[in-house]
């Protein structure tokens, strides 16, 4: 069910941040259902290795072609994002260290939909069934212009399977950092 906080701004464009494609997919669609304009962000300094950062930016670029998307790409900023995250190593999954994480990829999504004019954006992240979404509201919520969808609604997850075997999307077995994969 798509629910955003933002009425105003229903037919202006989204800054979507996407995490990857398999989570962009169901989210991208569900927003075009409904009318609205979306462009992609692609910002995981989190995920490790460099050689899986650029895995999942490959099948996204793919996912931005079939929507015909543009799709804006961060940099890759792993020691930024560790440096952010220093004490929380040890945290389990789904903890302090991932909602640290989230604060991390919504400020600077919140900065990139600044630089380019976006009224608002929101985040692909509330898709997984393994992410709090009343957490990334609620971190969300700290930023103007943010909007929340809680894309694991009406199957979206389920969804996000079927078109990323549909479009041959690189899915990968585990969150993004380092600590993640070794759960």
């Amino acid at each position: 069910m798509i629910h955003t906080h933002n009425t105003h701004s229903e037919q202006k464009p989204l800054l979507l941040h996407s995490c990857c494609a398999p989570c962009a997919s169901a989210s991208v669609e569900q927003l075009l259902a409904v009318g609205r304009q979306v462009e992609l962000f692609y910002y995981m300094p989190s995920i490790y290795s460099y050689e899986e950062y650029c895995k999942r930016l490959e099948s996204l670029e793919i996912l931005a072609r079939y929507f015909q998307l543009q799709l804006h790409v961060g940099e890759y900023e792993h020691s930024k994002w560790l440096a952010a995250i220093r004490g929380l190593e040890a945290e389990k999954e789904g903890g302090a260290r991932c909602f640290s994480c989230y604060e991390f990829v919504l400020h600077a999504t919140h900065k990139k939909a600044q630089e380019l004019d976006f009224d608002s954006f929101s985040t692909t992240l509330s898709i997984s069934p393994y992410k709090n979404a009343v957490k990334i509201n609620e971190i969300g919520c700290r930023y103007q212009g943010f909007e929340f969808f809680d894309f694991k609604q009406n199957n979206g997850y389920r969804r996000s399977i079927e078109l990323s075997k549909k479009l041959g999307l690189y899915r990968q077995k585990f969150c993004a950092c380092e600590f993640s994969k070794s759960k």
